[in-house]
């Protein structure tokens, strides 16, 4: 059968500016699963990035809850929450948030580093998911000497490391080319179908659609429809 990676229920978020409150989130319910990418689309302002926020641990909606790998997220402490985002999610940004001074070797070693993998063993891993999308011969640029479609590949190969049920995807090519902006979703792609993970992402390109498991369209802090592309793939025990 399917097997649901995220289910989220009741999902409220407001923001203060100034004297007002600004409601984003209104009672969302969302979910996900297993080797599918699933796409959240809608202009700016809509809600995404503060949906995924909320279903990655990153920020603690004002009501309701999420079901991650079958843990009540937000039913945890700070400390299990930062816990459980290192050991089972991959994050990718639009500003790809590499470290300037490392090169593209070591930016996918720190993250290694920090669930634990001995250094050995880290360089490996990292050397293996560098050529794995694409930058065998770029194993020691750094970011400086990358191009915009390099540097995101890095933060893919980044995410993609430590093997993670989770990958959240925030606008991960809208600063790319088309070409770029294919590998890009082609590599999201592959984690989904070759790993299993439940890829969410978030962005407003119309170029990423065809490449979409689910298409989800948000505005104004509310899912406003759901279609469900190719079926998420069942998996036996």
């Amino acid at each position: 059968m399917s097997r649901l990676a995220i289910d989220a229920r009741g999902l409220s978020k407001a923001y203060k500016i100034g004297k007002l409150r600004q409601q984003v989130l209104k009672d969302v319910a969302f979910n996900a699963y297993h080797g599918q990418v699933t796409m959240v689309m809608g202009p700016s302002g809509s809600g995404k990035s503060t949906l995924i926020a909320a279903l990655s641990g990153l920020m603690r909606p004002d009501e309701g809850e999420v079901l991650a790998l079958g843990e009540n997220l937000w039913k945890k402490r700070a400390g299990k929450i930062d816990k459980f985002r290192l050991d089972h999610c991959g994050f990718i940004f639009q500003g790809f948030n590499l470290f300037p001074s490392l090169d593209a070797t070591e930016q996918v070693v720190q993250v290694l580093k920090y669930c634990g993998v001995s250094k050995r063993e880290s360089r490996t891993r990292a050397r293996a998911v560098l050529e794995t999308v694409g930058l065998g011969q770029r194993l020691h640029q750094k970011p400086a000497e990358l191009s915009g479609g390099e540097k995101q590949r890095v933060a893919i190969a980044r995410a993609l490391a430590k093997a993670p049920s989770l990958i959240f995807a925030d606008e991960p090519t809208s600063a790319l080319d088309s070409v770029n902006g294919q590998v890009v979703i082609s590599l999201l792609h592959q984690a989904a179908k070759e790993r299993g993970a439940a890829i969410v992402v978030v962005t407003h390109d119309p170029r990423l659609e065809p490449h979409a498991d689910r298409i989800i369209h948000m505005e104004d802090g509310k899912i406003l429809n759901d279609q469900m592309i190719s079926e998420p793939p069942s998996f036996h025990d």
